[in-house]
């Protein structure tokens, strides 16, 4: 059954350390993570925070062009 296969001989170091991958190889489970649970508070402040950049954003975006705001807001097409 081992005909192709060739057969590596295991050398041992007479000094030094010698280092070994053997051993029991198991899963290691870690502690588990809690996470943080929203607060009512912190979802209404969330919120009122989105608010207030949608605001913001409304109040500085740009007025439309002159020839836009003839035509309703949208230009006519081009020929």
């Amino acid at each position: 059954a081992l005909r192709g296969m060739s057969v590596l001989k295991e050398v041992l170091p007479k000094a030094g350390l010698v280092y070994s991958e053997k051993g029991s190889l198991s899963e290691i489970l870690c502690k588990p993570k809690l996470m943080p649970i929203k607060s009512a508070t912190l979802i209404q402040l969330e919120n009122k925070e989105r608010e207030l950049m949608a605001q913001a954003q409304a109040a500085s975006a740009p007025p439309q062009s002159a020839p836009a705001a003839a035509f309703g807001g949208q230009l006519p097409p081009r020929p």
